[in-house]
């Protein structure tokens, strides 16, 4: 990549960026629902196309880290280290992630408010479970590609459904408690315990195949 290109891609990213702190804010001040794309362009000082060729839907700025998400948990399985599962990985993420003290673990009032939001809303509810099943059906992917198994392997399939639904009822639990407690680190410790026994559930389920 020349110096043009890349200057071209920081002030790209740079853009989204900015659109998507200018949407967090108003959806904050207003509610998701209430703000409209006029108002977030407006706002962010930048076109109505603009706001739409990095972002093709309101609902993509609330959940505008979730191929991050994504691209952790497949180096994480891509880059697992001789001997470990694909199963054992995604658990290996989780206690690596709280040993980092990672974002995307982080248990605060702003996570309180992000899903209080998502949970008020119809549209970022259903935009959730399509993005949950999305990614589900990525994760099949993944594992059976680096297993050298079938893309369509019903394994593949089961593996990923139980590693989506053990981290998503880990970090609701978490989330929970720490609304109830305001103790981050009792919540993680809850987050770790969850991810714990659904990877041993996942790992007794896929016994005897290439996933764990």
């Amino acid at each position: 990549m020349d110096e043009k290109d890349d200057r071209r891609t920081r002030k790209r990213l740079a853009t989204r960026q900015s659109i998507s702190d200018t949407a967090t804010r108003l959806f904050l001040e207003r509610g998701f629902d209430s703000v409209t794309i006029d108002e977030i362009a407006a706002a962010a000082d930048v076109g109505r196309m603009t706001v739409f060729n990095h972002f093709p839907r309101k609902e993509d700025m609330f959940f505008d880290r979730e191929e991050e998400i994504q691209a952790l948990a497949f180096d994480a399985i891509r880059k697992r280290g001789p001997g470990v599962s694909p199963i054992e990985a995604t658990r290996k993420l989780a206690h690596d992630l709280v040993t980092q003290d990672h974002e995307f673990v982080m248990l605060s009032g702003d996570t309180s408010w992000f899903i209080k939001t998502a949970m008020a809303s119809e549209a970022l509810k259903a935009r959730a479970r399509e993005m949950r099943d999305d990614f589900t059906r990525a994760l099949a992917i993944v594992l059976a590609d680096t297993s050298n198994q079938p893309t369509g392997d019903p394994n593949a399939h089961l593996a990923a459904g139980l590693i989506v639904s053990t981290w998503n009822v880990a970090f609701s639990e978490a989330q929970k408690l720490f609304d109830r407690t305001r103790d981050a680190g009792e919540a993680k410790r809850c987050f770790l315990a969850v991810i714990d026994r659904g990877t041993a559930g996942a790992a007794a389920a896929l016994a005897k195949t290439a996933y764990a």
